[in-house]
């Protein structure tokens, strides 16, 4: 039987990325993002519904997205849907949900202010400088 766990979302951060490492080194960085849903409610206001999302990242991931991404900045996070449990030194069981991220783009532009008018798009490894300037 075949199976599809891929979770998609495009949203603002809600506040600096946090990079840390495994007892392994492995970088992993975590961060939140709010995905804002608009609607209409019963007397035809304009509603809008905010979900918030736990990330994480590891290796290469990790370390662009703690270097690139702050708080506000919109991102495009794609990856799998992921829970876990485990107990807290007084033991309760905890649940967390989070997106184990395998891509996330920048839309922001590098020190842009994430503004409308900023180019979306943005992706680290790809061209540096204005897309104006390249030969194609």
């Amino acid at each position: 039987m075949v199976s599809l766990n891929k979770i998609m979302v495009i949203g603002n951060l809600g506040a600096d990325p946090e990079m840390r490492y495994t007892a392994q080194g492995l970088p992993v960085t975590n961060f939140r993002i709010a995905v804002n849903f608009f609607r209409n409610d019963a007397s035809g206001e304009r509603q809008k519904d905010t979900e918030w999302f736990r990330v994480v990242t590891f290796r290469q991931l990790a370390e662009q997205c703690n270097q690139y991404l702050t708080k506000g900045k919109r991102a495009f996070v794609e990856g799998r849907f992921s829970s876990r449990e485990w107990q807290t030194n007084d033991g309760q069981t905890r649940t967390s949900n989070e997106i184990v991220a395998d891509r996330v783009l920048f839309l922001d532009r590098p020190g842009g202010s994430g503004a409308p008018g900023d180019d979306p798009g943005f992706d680290p490894g790809g061209p540096p400088g204005d897309p104006d300037d390249l030969p194609f």
